[in-house]
């Protein structure tokens, strides 16, 4: 497009999500596109991109549509500026509330990788030394 804006297609390859996820996100609120083109495709900044890409590693830890909308909410309070002391405060309390999941979320995801990859290395000893790849 030249001016920076993208079209639905160009953002699905860039952040490897589905049309129909993309056009999801946008029905329950939490990316809206940026303007539509005069034939009416919607058009998507860098913005937009950096907002699905955020949902993007919310959704497999298990955050839920109202809590990815509650985080964003709060960093776009934060990106806009022209608040005072108290309210930025709280903004930062309340994304640091979700870093501490997402913490949470990696020392749960490290021990399940671990089982796996024990499980693995218990198959891999019970088979023949021909049969592997």
């Amino acid at each position: 497009m030249g001016d920076g804006r993208m079209r639905i297609g160009e953002v699905a390859t860039r952040t490897g999500l589905s049309l129909r996820t993309i056009r999801h996100y946008e029905e329950t609120g939490l990316v809206t596109p940026s303007a539509r083109s005069p034939g009416g495709f919607r058009l998507y900044t860098e913005t937009d991109v950096a907002r699905l890409m955020v949902i993007r590693r919310m959704k497999p830890l298990g955050f839920s549509l109202d809590q990815m909308r509650d985080l964003l909410a709060a960093t776009d309070r934060l990106d806009g500026g022209g608040l005072d002391a108290g309210e930025r405060e709280a903004l930062v309390e309340r994304v640091r509330g979700y870093e501490r999941v997402a913490v949470e979320q990696i020392d749960r995801l490290r021990v399940q990788l671990a089982r796996a990859e024990d499980f693995a290395a218990t198959l891999r000893a019970r088979l023949p030394d021909d049969s592997r790849p």
